[in-house]
């Protein structure tokens, strides 16, 4: 038996301890095993006594099939290759792949919830990508749907047919901070709201096109309450009212289209026109709207005319969130890499990758492929 205090494994009992930390001398290998992806460890806590595998808490626990079959048919999946092309490439059942995407979305999942919080971000541009499920049922040009008092629209919520893709996006560092699927409706533009403010820091400005709803959800989540003083008169007084906080900062891009074709660009200024003011922020969402077209290149189901679409709302949602964390901590950005030498000579390197996550502080090296996979959480010890 082997003691070593560099595993770099936690311990994965929640009651232990030592939970999630790393490196403390109380993780010892106690036997190995071999698979088809090579040799693994079998490892025990010595302040709880639990015994558990490498592969435990990550994607590829308890899989038969090797490792690198597994990521290549999740590395296909981002860059637009459809479930059943997928499912022909490598010999594998549709249901096979479906699963295994499961198991990346669930790590996806754990990735956002333990790294993507209080986060210093100043302004937030939000958006909405048409899509469908299913079945097609518009081409997602239409005005907007009368609502209801509850926020729900009209026409029939279901999973078939049309769903929205809801995007909020941190500019400055090119970073999605959060992804929801579902109609167009304003319940699900306050899930947006909700989600973002519970990962930023502050009150940041934000931007949208002209879709009513944003300033109802963010009415909802950034208020103060406005108390009327009696008058002295008879009559009841006026109740309170919300009003915006004062320091919010609302902004919208309204596009007027006529037959489908641009004609004109206007802004309009919800609440916040003094700070706006002041900070000197322009009004746009030229960024988000930039991720847009990267999302419909690197996604099958968004192909503007495609047979891979989705054939379940939650297959559509896997694929997006999965997405997402490959793309802050796994993708560099070009805008935002870092020159590191002026030097003329042919071989030496010259700029330094950077990825969303990087930009915002929140990962210092660009992640491979196989660590999005294998995250475990880890505290501070």
């Amino acid at each position: 038996m082997r003691r070593a205090s560099n595993w770099n494994q936690p311990c994965p009992n929640k009651n232990c301890m030592r939970y999630g930390q790393i490196n403390q001398g109380n993780i010892i290998s106690i036997s190995t095993y071999i698979t088809k992806s090579g040799k693994r460890h079998i490892f025990r806590c010595n302040t709880c006594n639990e015994a558990f595998s490498e592969t435990r808490d990550t994607a590829f626990f308890d899989l038969k099939t090797e490792e690198e079959k597994v990521i290549m048919a999740l590395k296909m999946i981002l860059v637009k290759v459809d479930i059943t092309g997928i499912a022909f490439v490598l010999g594998v059942k549709e249901d096979t792949i479906l699963f295994w995407l499961d198991r990346a979305y669930k790590k996806a999942n754990e990735i956002n919830q333990a790294l993507l919080k209080e986060l210093p971000v100043t302004r937030v541009e939000l958006d909405e990508m048409w899509g469908f499920v299913r079945r097609k049922t518009n081409n997602g040009e239409e005005e907007d749907s009368v609502y209801s008092e509850n926020g729900s629209s009209e026409a029939e919520e279901s999973d078939e047919g049309q769903q929205w893709t809801w995007i909020s996006f941190a500019p400055e560092y090119r970073l999605i901070l959060g992804i929801i699927v579902g109609p167009r409706t304003s319940q699900t533009a306050l899930s947006l709201i909700a989600l973002t403010a519970s990962i930023v820091m502050g009150i940041p400005c934000y931007f949208s096109d002209g879709f009513s709803c944003y300033y109802n959800a963010l009415l909802s989540c950034y208020y103060q309450i406005k108390v009327f003083p009696r008058t002295g008169k008879p009559g009841r007084p006026k109740d309170p009212v919300k009003e915006p906080h004062p320091d919010l900062v609302y902004a919208q891009v309204v596009k007027e289209k006529k037959k489908g074709r641009l004609v004109g660009i206007s802004h309009r200024i919800r609440c916040g026109a003094e700070r706006l003011a002041n900070l000197g922020f322009n009004i746009g969402t030229s960024f988000l709207e930039r991720l847009n077209l990267t999302i419909r290149q690197s996604l099958a189901p968004f192909g503007r005319k495609t047979l891979g679409f989705s054939k379940k709302k939650e297959n559509l949602e896997k694929q997006t969130i999965f997405f997402q964390a490959f793309y802050n901590f796994a993708r560099p950005h070009m805008s935002l890499r870092e020159k590191i030498s002026d030097s003329d000579e042919r071989f030496q390197k010259k700029w330094r990758p950077k990825t969303p996550a990087m930009a915002a502080g929140i990962s210092e090296h660009v992640w491979e492929f196989r660590e999005l996979l294998t995250y475990k959480y880890v505290t501070e010890s």
